[in-house]
Formats: structure tokens, C-alpha cells, sequence
């Protein structure tokens, strides 16, 4: 789906990965709907915006409100005119600890927030985006869903879940004009720790958080990924390299990032 005209969703859209989906698609000439629990943070993606900023709504959303999400799509076309995707970004990630360790409303949290949100939206906007000449959902899980990492179980769950919803909507939607794309990122340097309650990056954190793939740089593999109708995108050279790892020794690959888990932990 060519994106220049149309009316996208982005949820998350207050800082790191959906900040930068949102000004790319601006460049485009897309015309955005924000939607993020932080409204300070939307106004400086919209302060960073500039001249752009006037293809820009902006609306706080928690995505875990089903009644509230139900209402969002009717705001964005009182907004826009008329709504053509959505790009469930929003996320959150857990401590680095075992299950045995995390408390079970964290548990829940982590579920509602990386597994209900997008399906409430999706559960929202999919009969406005029957309607459409064509339309597209892009859904982000990530790597852990597919190789476990020790202390990130949990969210690892979440994102499985994810792709296996994406999964299914591509088959179901297969005959409409609504095309599905599963984003599996690897790591990307974006703030998630602090998003997700966990505190500040630490100093060995963020120095490899300067070698990993950049935020602009994911938006627009992802956004290219949407353009091309891609199936799945594997973003970063971590995420390609763990898959073929994963598919050729399931039980070997899980014990290689035990132990580079163990390493940084």
C-alpha cells in the first residue's frame, strides 16, 4: 500500500519507535493519528514534526481501555476523514527476571498491554478497514517470540502471542483488501526500559545501545515492509541471524542465548 495520502495509526507514537514511524510517515505525506498514554511526549514528536505537524492528531489512549480504544476510531475520522491503517507499536517489556519472580499483576500487565492492546484495536479499526479501497495492519512482536531469553519469558509470551494473532489475520484477510505485515524486530536502540517502569539504560546498556540498529533507521525498514505488502520483516542482523540459528537447532540456539543472557545479567 502506497502510504502518501493515507490515514495511519501509530500507536506509541510519544517517543522511540513510534515517534520515528510517525515523522517517516510524515515525509511521505502521510497523515497521522497518534495515540500514546503520554501526551508530552506527543507534543514533541509533533514540536519535532514542524511544518509537517498539521497532518497530525494526537490522542491519549490506553490501549488496554477496550471502551476507549472502541471509541478511537470514530475520533480519528472526526480528524482525517477517514481512517486506512494501523501500526500497533505501543509495547512495554519486564524486569530481567525468572518467572518465579514476577509477580503476577506484572504478568497480567505485560499480557494486556503487549497482547490485549493490539487486539483491541485491531478488534476496533478491522470493520472500518473492510470499507477501504485497501488498507493494511502492521503488528510488532520481536525476536523473543521466536528464541527464548531467560528473564524476559513473559514478554517473550506476549509477542508470540502477537505473531501468531498477525499469523492468522494474514490468512483470514487473505481475500480482502486489508494486507497484514508481522514485524519481528532484534534490538534497536529505543527508550522501552524507562517506558516500561524499568529505570535508566545502564552505561554497558546504552554503549551497545550505540551499535545496535537506530530507531529512524527500523521506521523506515518497517514502513517499506508495509509499502512492498511484505508477509514478515526480520529487523536487524540479530533477528535474521537467531532465526536461522533457531530453525536449524532449536535446543542449541536457546542455549546459546542462556548464555549471553547470563553474561549481561
Amino acid at each position: 500500500m502506497n502510504v502518501k495520502d493515507k490515514v495511519i495509526v501509530v500507536t506509541g507514537a510519544g517517543s522511540g519507535m513510534g515517534r520515528e514511524l510517525t515523522l517517516h510517515l510524515l515525509s511521505k505525506g502521510t497523515r497521522v493519528a497518534m495515540a500514546d498514554i503520554h501526551e508530552a511526549g506527543m507534543q514533541e514528536t509533533m514540536q519535532l514534526a514542524g511544518d509537517k505537524a498539521s497532518g497530525l492528531s494526537a490522542t491519549v489512549l490506553d490501549i488496554t481501555d477496550r471502551e476507549k480504544v472502541n471509541a478511537f476510531p470514530e475520533r480519528v475520522i472526526a480528524a482525517h476523514g477517514t481512517v486506512d491503517g494501523i501500526i500497533n507499536n505501543a509495547g512495554i517489556i519486564q524486569p530481567f527476571i525468572p518467572v518465579n519472580d514476577l509477580d503476577q499483576e506484572r504478568i497480567e500487565r505485560i499480557m494486556q498491554i503487549n497482547f490485549f492492546g493490539p487486539l483491541n484495536m485491531v478488534k476496533a479499526f478491522l470493520p472500518y478497514l473492510l470499507q477501504r479501497p485497501e488498507a493494511h495492519i502492521v503488528n510488532v512482536s520481536s525476536m523473543g517470540a521466536f528464541i527464548p531469553f531467560p528473564g524476559q519469558t513473559i514478554y517473550g509470551a506476549s509477542k508470540a502471542a502477537v505473531k501468531l494473532l498477525t499469523e492468522g489475520l494474514h490468512s483470514e484477510l487473505k481475500d480482502t483488501h486489508v494486507k497484514v505485515t508481522l514485524i519481528m524486530p532484534g534490538a534497536v536502540n529505543t527508550n522501552i526500559m524507562s517506558n516500561s517502569g524499568l529505570g535508566a539504560a545502564s552505561a554497558s546498556q546504552n554503549a551497545q545501545a550505540a551499535r545496535i540498529l537506530q530507531p529512524a533507521r527500523a521506521a523506515a525498514l518497517m514502513i517499506r515492509a508495509m509499502e512492498k505488502d511484505r508477509y514478515r520483516l526480520l529487523l536487524g542482523r540479530d533477528a535474521k541471524f537467531l532465526d536461522l540459528l533457531y530453525r536449524l537447532s532449536p535446543v542449541r540456539s536457546a542455549g546459546f542465548i542462556a548464555r549471553q543472557m547470563k553474561k549481561m545479567l
